[in-house]
């Protein structure tokens, strides 16, 4: 199900892309596939047009939502880097104002203890400021916080294949979920159990195994045109 003008765009990631590589210039073309059939055109020039669009009409945080492994993180940074705005990692916050890591908290407190600190911390970053922001996989699923979010900032759903998220969270065992039982498994549940609430985002991106660039550059044309409905 999706959320009211929510917009769609198929992209790829690596998790290997060297940071020189992020650079508009040595992208490669991007096409993506739209739900609605059809493959966008090959615009010279459209980081630059879309990422000028976009800084020109923002006037609130955007926020990237999806499973562990989808790359919120690392598409994040690049994304607030392209658009020159300040980057948070909400479970870098809770860590940080724990003096505990994610996995640890949920050892020692349990996840309804993480999740009412990562509720906490969300709605404090909501404070106006334009920003890119990256959530736990688990943050948009709270109504409340989804509420929240989807009235104060702009959502982003990036959605990756499982076999690309188990490929993903195996390189560091810091998944306090995944931890217990076939990750695999986890994961192809959790994708089921999610997805309706994730499908709530304004926009959402496909996403595989492609360069984070072109993720990149999908974001920035789906917002690019989100805005311009607003």
């Amino acid at each position: 199900m999706r959320a009211a003008g929510q917009e769609d765009q198929r992209s790829g990631n690596n998790d290997n892309e060297d940071d020189e590589n992020d650079d508009c210039a040595r992208h490669r073309p991007f096409q993506g596939e739209q739900r609605n059939g059809g493959l966008l055109p090959d615009h010279r020039g459209r980081c630059i047009a879309p990422m000028e669009k976009v800084r020109e009409r923002l006037d609130r945080p955007i926020v990237l939502v999806g499973l562990m492994g989808a790359g919120k993180s690392t598409v994040g940074k690049r994304l607030a880097a392209r658009l020159d705005l300040p980057f948070v990692d909400t479970d870098t916050e809770i860590e940080s104002a724990a003096g505990l890591t994610a996995a640890e908290i949920f050892e020692q407190y349990g996840e309804a203890d993480f999740r009412d600190g990562e509720r906490r911390v969300v709605a404090r970053l909501m404070n106006g400021e334009c920003k890119v922001i990256a959530t736990g996989g688990g943050a948009f699923i709270d109504p409340r916080t989804r509420e929240l979010l989807n009235n104060q900032a702009i959502t982003i759903w990036l959605d990756a294949p499982v076999d690309v998220l188990v490929e993903r969270t195996a390189r560091r065992d810091t998944r306090p979920l995944l931890r217990h039982g076939d990750p695999k498994e986890t994961l192809k549940q959790l994708a089921e159990q999610r997805r309706p609430a994730y499908a709530e985002a304004h926009i959402r991106i496909v996403t595989g195994n492609g360069a984070h660039g072109n993720v990149v550059d999908a974001i920035l044309e789906q917002l690019e045109k989100h805005l311009s409905l607003d």
